[in-house]
């Protein structure tokens, strides 16, 4: 359930219970929310937001059901469908057309057999070019239908027969796909450096640029990396368009890439590599509240810039990607925003914290614990007189600490020296053996004598000389 958007919520009230349904109304429009995308992302979207909110959950799933009708996907239909008849079984959308499913189903086989009999030609006939294009429709087919596993096999043979450049971006583009579908982030990264590695000309390095930002911020975000993501989403040069609009929309570019800026970064990288950045500013100005947010924060108008971000968890709640994350990013943001707010004061009373912090009627004394003892705050809760006080600081312990520790590490450096020459000296060192035609026949002598083998005679290199 989603916090009163009155002020800002409290991560000691929303983190311990995380719960998939959303009764509030999101702020975006449902049909124009879609239009931003195609593809079967449009399907995943909507069967997310008819499962999880509970003021679009019917429409959101009407849709789904004509949208996966309009495909060959038969698994994602009576997923649809399912969810539809228990939420809203008067639907006409909720009775199962199994007409549809058999008809679909026998297609679906036909196609199969027909794509897999022309490749086993192709192979016959030892055609490369044939035996990729064959390869590509099986992928295309397999994916429209919903076998991933076998789409992502039938891709990635593709890599046996390409000839130019191209086919490897055509390749690794299909398998990011894919991928992100599975949710194997591990697949998308390794793509994205293929497709990095491959030379291209400059008009079309612009039109990859975009893509590869995209699809690597993603993976990054996935994994908890928002510093990293924040990078790559920052990164996107202008002009993506609907070049990535099968998995991400410009509009999730300044979502993703603003929240994840918020969450790691301090105020003056926000103001120089968000707010001055001028690729990204053109993704900004599609959502104007998180350019409100964020000069909030370097304004120092902590309390304002989490009220607006309070009143837009509902949507990110409701996206595909963003959904397991939010509520950690909007707990990143709100600790920086209360370390943030403390930091020009020696002490601040607690009814202060409450009232830039807290809804009305509750307190921030939990969450100031829980700060402190993960070291998120150097401060001290004073109960009795209702203060939050900074922790003196000691300066000369953390530079006697600080000359300690560069002392044992040269200690240990000096360590390892010794024992290095210790091991030179009794002719301990293992030294590898070179390659024929890697280097001259001089790097065979070391000094002018030539290296020795344990075995007289021997040769300790491959290949011999």
């Amino acid at each position: 359930m989603s916090q009163p958007q009155g002020a800002p919520a409290s991560p000691t009230q929303s983190r311990g219970k995380k719960s998939l349904l959303v009764s509030d109304p999101p702020k975006f429009d449902l049909e124009s929310y879609l239009a931003n995308y195609k593809g079967r992302t449009r399907l995943e979207r909507l069967i997310l937001i008819g499962t999880c909110s509970t003021y679009l959950g019917v429409e959101a799933l009407k849709l789904a059901v004509r949208e996966a009708k309009k495909g060959k996907d038969i698994k994602r239909y009576l997923e649809a469908q399912n969810h539809l008849e228990t939420v809203g079984s008067q639907e006409r959308e909720a009775t199962r057309d199994k007409v549809w499913m058999d008809m679909t189903e026998k297609q679906n086989q036909a196609e199969t057999q027909r794509l897999e009999a022309e490749l086993k030609g192709y192979k016959n006939n030892l055609i490369k070019e044939s035996i990729r294009m064959g390869n590509e429709d099986l992928g295309n087919h397999y994916q429209a239908i919903g076998d991933l596993p076998r789409a992502f096999d039938s891709f990635s043979r593709m890599r046996q027969d390409v000839s130019m450049a191209k086919h490897i971006i055509d390749i690794s583009k299909h398998l990011i796909e894919v991928a992100v579908e599975q949710k194997n982030w591990v697949a998308v990264s390794s793509n994205v450096q293929k497709i990095k590695g491959v030379v291209v000309p400059a008009d079309e390095d612009r039109t990859l640029q975009p893509y590869l930002c995209a699809t690597d911020g993603l993976a990054l975000m996935d994994s908890g990396e928002y510093y990293n993501a924040a990078l790559r989403f920052l990164q996107t040069e202008a002009g993506m368009g609907t070049t990535c609009n099968s998995i991400i929309s410009p509009n999730d570019i300044a979502v993703y890439g603003g929240l994840c800026a918020l969450a790691t970064m301090e105020r003056n990288e926000l103001h120089t590599q968000v707010l001055e950045n001028t690729n990204f500013r053109t993704y900004l100005e599609l959502e104007p509240h998180i350019r409100r947010s964020i000069t909030f924060f370097v304004n120092s108008r902590y309390s304002a810039c989490l009220s607006v971000l309070e009143a837009y968890r509902t949507d990110y709640w409701l996206d595909i990607h963003l959904q397991k994350h939010i509520d950690d990013i909007y707990h990143l943001v709100r600790s920086k925003s209360i370390v943030q707010y403390f930091i020009p004061f020696s002490c601040v009373t607690l009814d202060s914290l409450n009232a830039a912090f807290m809804p009305p009627g509750k307190t921030i004394d939990k969450e100031l614990a829980m700060m402190i003892q993960r070291k998120d705050l150097e401060a001290r809760i004073d109960t009795q007189n209702r203060l939050l006080t900074s922790v003196p600081s000691a300066p000369r312990s953390a530079l006697q600490a600080n000359t300690l520790e560069t002392a044992k590490e040269y200690e240990r450096e000096a360590h390892r020296r010794i024992q290095h020459m210790n091991i030179v000296a009794a002719d301990l060192e293992i030294k590898g053996g070179k390659r024929v035609g890697l280097a001259p026949i001089d790097d065979l002598f070391d000094d002018g004598r030539q290296l020795r083998s344990r075995n007289s005679g021997a040769n300790i290199y491959p290949g011999g000389f």
